[in-house]
């Protein structure tokens, strides 16, 4: 699949190469440092094709990951490595830095003979990858039979996410649902788009080999345990709306079979900070915030702008890190601008007046106001209005995804469901959330 991997430093130097096919040469290095890194405009694709080679590529902070290959290959396969390249580094010696991949350069080389075999992607967690690839390389002649024999097993067994003979004092599960709301908006307040793209982040600090099941308030599954058009009376009654989620991916944890048949997610979780699903849903999103803007031409030398942000979800809740952007002409010479609440200050730099308010609580309104003054101009082009944005944090998900059971079973292990602690957050934030004036 992939022909070569190479790491970049700025400057187009090759701090690590791996070639695993013999149609990538040498040659394939310096095509990528004269047309990417070194190019005289800046390349925003992150594929580049060069001589019928290409290039799917990276880049962190002043590093650049480069996979190569002259194949037909599935380039959302070659990014997904690409990423996980980088959680695994990250993971082994911190900040993916020039100074940091030379000191570990060794350790990288063997990361890529077990990650990558003949250029196809195997084992690339990080738990599993710990087991037998320590800082100082891979243990020799010291290691013990019994852990020979569990690196084994753990390769090349059914569950290489997670090793055996885990043990905590305190058995704890956090579970975040993490949510991104998108928006475009029209003036007179029709929903043009609107969608929601859902991450399920765990860290589970469990004993043993437990499984756990998670449930959620999935239209299907409610409709399968209520009795025909029953399930949705029911849903209303509890104050739980089922939602329809449109596609959603899993970790490798999951056992897909049972969900297919049964809708419920069983999983043996991986220790520590995992993914477990992400899901993107489009019908029913409760909109947070809803912008209500007023532009009004004063002749040809002056504008009066008026926003007016209500809140739209529980009084008991409360919204943080507000800031809505209202844009200006390029030609503003000054602005005057009141608000309600929060700090408001015109930024020349960005064109845009920035509000920002700490926190507001749900059912609440608060308004802006400003005059802008302008230059005069000889373009008789009209100013196109970009649209007004606005970025937020509240406690809930947009969505109305609900848990509604959380289980973990460990039959070898003295611990039952009651005795895990579980936490369980919300936490939904603006994606591009955007109101047309």
């Amino acid at each position: 699949m992939i022909g070569g991997l190479f790491i970049y430093n700025h400057k187009g130097e090759v701090l690590i190469s791996r070639v695993y096919r013999d149609d990538i040469g040498r040659n394939a290095v310096d095509a990528f440092r004269v047309n990417v890194i070194h190019a005289r405009q800046q390349v925003r694709s992150p594929v580049t094709n060069i001589a019928r080679t290409s290039f799917f590529h990276v880049k962190r902070s002043n590093i650049w990951l480069a996979a190569v290959t002259k194949q037909n290959v599935n380039a959302a396969m070659v990014f997904e490595f690409l990423y996980k390249m980088c959680d695994v580094m990250t993971a082994y010696f911190g900040k993916i830095s020039e100074e940091n991949i030379k000191n570990n350069f060794v350790l990288i080389y063997e990361l890529l003979d077990e990650i990558l075999d003949f250029g196809y992607p195997q084992n690339s967690e990080t738990g599993a990858l710990k087991t037998f690839i320590t800082q100082q390389g891979i243990k020799g002649q010291h290691q013990t039979k019994e852990e020979q024999s569990q690196i084994t097993s753990q390769v090349t067994g059914q569950i290489g996410w997670r090793r055996e003979g885990i043990k905590y004092r305190r058995n704890e599960l956090f579970l975040d649902v993490l949510e991104s709301v998108n928006l475009l908006m029209s003036p007179q307040g029709q929903v043009l788009s609107a969608h929601v793209s859902g991450r399920v982040v765990m860290k589970s600090y469990l004993s043993g080999m437990p499984e756990c099941k998670f449930g959620m308030n999935d239209k299907i599954v409610i409709d399968k345990q209520g009795k025909g058009g029953a399930s949705d009376d029911a849903g209303k009654s509890s104050g739980k709306q089922s939602i329809a989620i449109d596609d959603c991916t899993f970790h490798q944890c999951v056992r897909l079979s049972k969900f297919d048949s049964e809708r419920s997610i069983s999983f043996i979780p991986p220790d520590g900070e995992y993914e477990l699903m992400r899901y993107r849903t489009t019908k029913d999103i409760i909109l947070p915030f809803r912008v209500i803007p007023l532009v009004r031409e004063v002749g040809r030398t002056k504008l009066e702008v008026k926003v007016v942000i209500k809140s739209n979800f529980k009084p008991s809740l409360l919204a943080q890190k507000i800031e809505v952007r209202i844009p200006t002409p390029l030609n503003t010479s000054g602005v005057q601008v009141i608000c309600m609440k929060g700090k408001a200050k015109y930024k020349a730099s960005e064109n845009a007046i920035v509000w920002k308010i700490k926190r507001m609580a749900g059912m609440k309104e608060s308004q802006i106001s400003a005059e802008i003054e302008l230059l005069p101009t000889n373009d008789k082009k009209k100013w196109a209005r970009p649209p007004i944005s606005m970025n937020f944090e509240v406690p809930f998900a947009p969505s109305g995804l609900k848990v509604r059971y959380l289980k973990v079973f460990e039959s070898k292990l003295n611990y039952s469901d009651h005795d895990v602690i579980k936490w369980v957050r919300y936490i939904g934030r603006s994606g591009i959330y955007e109101t047309r004036c």
